[in-house]
């Protein structure tokens, strides 16, 4: 019912055929490039969450008072 080990061969062949190893090992190479940038954005997002989480802390500050003039609504005739 399965894929044997002689039609992955079989399959494999003509791949091999079709496109050439040059062209394969490009194909390789570009998959391992993407499959390495997509890991690297997955880590710094997981960083930058932490860096985020690390910002939601209290602060401790000294509040400043100052007056705030209060303005009159003027009245209309």
């Amino acid at each position: 019912m399965g894929i044997s080990v002689t039609q992955l061969l079989i399959v494999l062949v003509i791949v091999v055929v079709l496109f050439g190893t040059k062209r394969l090992r490009n194909i390789g190479g570009d998959l391992g490039g993407a499959v390495r940038g997509f890991r690297s954005a997955m880590k710094d997002g997981e960083e930058d969450n932490k860096l985020s989480e690390k910002d939601d802390d209290v602060i401790d500050a000294d509040v400043i008072e100052t007056e705030v003039a209060e303005k009159k609504p003027e009245d209309k005739v």
